[in-house]
């Protein structure tokens, strides 16, 4: 008798093995209709697997957001069937799901066009109005690789031939006449699908990202689980590229970047004081709250990251170097040179907790083709900090932390984070013990601190769990940018150590902490979600002053003069244009304030100030424009 229960905790009892399709139909004839697929003891099935033993099991539906990544799946198999449909020949290679969707890598001798996609999309709304069966079958690894060979599919069979000797050759067909390799699992049907989806562009892609290879292909897709999320995903979507930071750091004058240094950016003076307006903000904020600033070298010897274990975990995205027989790397983070100036000296219990930070230039070799603007460089600041503490000094520091994030990010405009706990990821260092501690330490903390947190089990670092928080912006994304990570693991390894008081040596617990992360990435976060009109605090340039005619000239430049004076960051437009022309100008600029100055405000020594944004005009004294901006632009805390 097998006896399997459901997520309402009811149990069913069964006397013969069945599929998940006839456990559906069992429960209700309309979950039957309404299935996609098994969750088996947590593992998500085909709802043809067969089930032989006591079991945890679930009817996984649209509904369930389990389910999405699964209709995502079936979409890009969906666009490759429809694809080699309409383009014969066109060979089909890896389609994986993708936060937001899915995408699939095409080798084809002419390029897709704009007509293409929308053909492409029309025959998948074909292919799922045929409600095709989908079917897996198991091949032998010899007749799979020669299939695909005869049929032109010299990268499936490449594909099929890396499958390691101990894993099974799965086959999907979809109907009577397409195929693909795929572990699955995939919807019983094409009908199942549903048409919440869309394609979304094309672009280039390297074979297995390697760019010795061949460039392939690549469509990107999306799919949602009904018509309603696909709108709101694509109104979000459009409302992001209106927003996107790239072309506000053009018509703003803040950065660019070129071929000659990939995913590094070249800051011009605007966008240099917005970054260290952020900078100054960040090392304010630090100061009071205890931590020592600290500098540390861009060139380390392979050696310490032998130690620490980055060269073994990590090495692919290190950029190395050679000098004096000596294998050396740009550190693409901080903590072991960290790690390096606490071992200078004797310290004591009475030291710690010891807060460390390094606003801690870093380069990571990211593949070119996932480099996005500020939002993905290979060479950022971070804000990083470490703290090396006793292990009953966790909670406490995991407190103060929170509560030191959060006052940041509200000062930035963005309501309080969500959180997420990582655990332990399947390549690691240390003992299951140590992790043991480590997790136990944090998730301790959590619940002295109070806060609420979701699990995402296996993301934590090699050398520790951690709390991940994502911040929400103004259309709803969510961003990763803080983190504390507890390790027990690299102070170990690297020899660190502190007398306490037993008068013993012991390793300190090292807490790894960012609150913005990436610099670079939160301004372009921040100028995304403020649409490019900063706060005035933040403002690359606060004010600009205009004139109207040239015979306000003199007053304008003296005003201006005297709010630099005080200050405020201004600029000056005497330029012989029309005033309409200039306000158009220094908007698109986003410039938050802009000072108008005719006759009648040099007569007056005043100013008529537009706020980007407001229709209403207002009209002030220079000495009360002063007092009022100097004031609206002080910085928190």
């Amino acid at each position: 008798m097998m006896e399997l229960t459901l997520p309402d905790g009811q149990r069913r009892s069964y006397a013969k093995p069945m599929t998940g399709a006839a456990l559906a139909r069992d429960i209700a004839p309309s979950l039957a209709k309404r299935a996609l697929a098994l969750v088996c003891d947590g593992e998500i099935k085909d709802l043809a697997h067969e089930l032989r033993a006591d079991a945890e099991v679930k009817i996984l539906t649209r509904e369930d957001e389990e389910a999405l990544p699964l209709l995502r799946h079936d979409a890009a198999h969906v666009m490759a069937q429809a694809v080699q449909e309409l383009f014969p020949g066109t060979q089909v290679t890896i389609g994986p799901v993708i936060e937001d969707g899915f995408y699939y890598d095409f080798a084809r001798d002419a390029p897709f066009s704009s007509d293409d996609l929308a053909a492409i999309e029309k025959r998948m709304r074909e292919i799922v109005a045929r409600d095709e069966k989908v079917t897996r079958e198991v091949w032998p690894r010899a007749k799979a690789v020669k299939h695909f060979q005869k049929l032109g599919e010299h990268y499936k069979a490449e594909l099929i031939a890396a499958i390691p000797e101990s894993e099974e050759i799965s086959i999907y067909r979809h109907g009577p006449n397409w195929m693909d390799l795929c572990r699955g699992p995939h919807l019983p049907s094409s009908g199942r699908l549903g048409t919440a989806f869309k394609l979304l562009r094309v672009a280039g892609a390297y074979w297995r990202g390697d760019s010795n290879n061949p460039m392939l292909q690549r469509i990107y897709g999306t799919c949602w689980a009904d018509e309603a999320q696909l709108q709101a995903w694509l109104k979000q979507r459009a409302e992001a590229e209106r927003r996107d930071h790239r072309r506000l750091g053009q018509e703003m004058d803040l950065f660019h970047f070129q071929e000659e240094a990939q995913g590094m950016v070249f800051w011009h003076a605007k966008g240099w004081t917005l970054y260290r307006a952020v900078e100054s903000y960040l090392r304010r904020r630090m100061g009071a709250a205890g931590y020592q600033e600290v500098r540390t070298p861009q060139l380390v010897a392979r050696a310490l990251w032998e130690r620490s274990g980055h060269w073994e975990k990590f090495r692919e995205h290190m950029f190395v170097s050679e000098a004096d027989d000596r294998l050396l790397a740009l550190k693409p983070m901080n903590c072991p040179c960290h790690i390096a100036i606490f071992k200078q000296g004797l310290k004591s219990y009475r030291d710690l907790p010891l807060r460390m930070a390094e606003f801690g230039s870093c380069h990571r070799h990211e593949p070119s083709g996932a480099l996005h603007g500020l939002m993905r460089v290979r060479n950022f600041v971070q804000d990083d900090a470490h703290i090396f503490c006793a292990p009953e000094q966790i909670a406490s520091e995991t407190a103060d932390f929170c509560r030191l994030l959060q006052r940041v990010y509200a000062d930035f405009g963005f309501p309080k984070p969500l959180l997420r706990f990582a655990d332990r990821p399947a390549e690691r260092i240390g003992s299951d013990a140590v992790w043991d501690a480590a997790e136990r330490a944090l998730t301790e903390a959590l619940q002295t601190v109070g806060e609420k947190y979701e699990t995402n089990p296996g993301d934590g670092a090699f050398y520790g769990p951690k709390i991940d928080f994502y911040l929400r912006d103004a259309i709803g994304r969510h961003w990763q940018c803080g983190t504390l990570q507890v390790d027990f693991n690299l102070p170990q390894r690297l020899g660190a150590s502190y007398i306490g008081a037993d008068s013993a040596r012991h390793v300190p617990i090292l807490l790894h902490r960012a609150i913005v992360g990436s610099l670079e990435r939160f301004i372009g976060i921040l100028l995304e979600h403020y649409e490019g009109k900063l706060p005035l605090w933040l403002a690359p340039q606060q004010l600009m002053i205009a004139t109207i005619s040239e015979k306000a000239e003199s007053y304008a430049r003296a005003a201006a003069a005297a709010l630099r004076q005080a200050g405020l960051r201004v600029g000056l437009d005497v330029r012989n244009e029309k005033i309409a022309y200039k306000v158009r100008e220094h908007a698109l600029a986003k410039i938050p304030l802009l000072g108008v100055v005719g006759e009648r405000e040099a007569a007056e020594q005043s100013l008529t100030w537009r706020q980007l944004g407001a229709s209403k005009q207002e009209t002030l004294s220079l000495d009360a424009s002063i007092k009022k901006w100097r004031s609206a632009a002080q910085p928190p805390g």
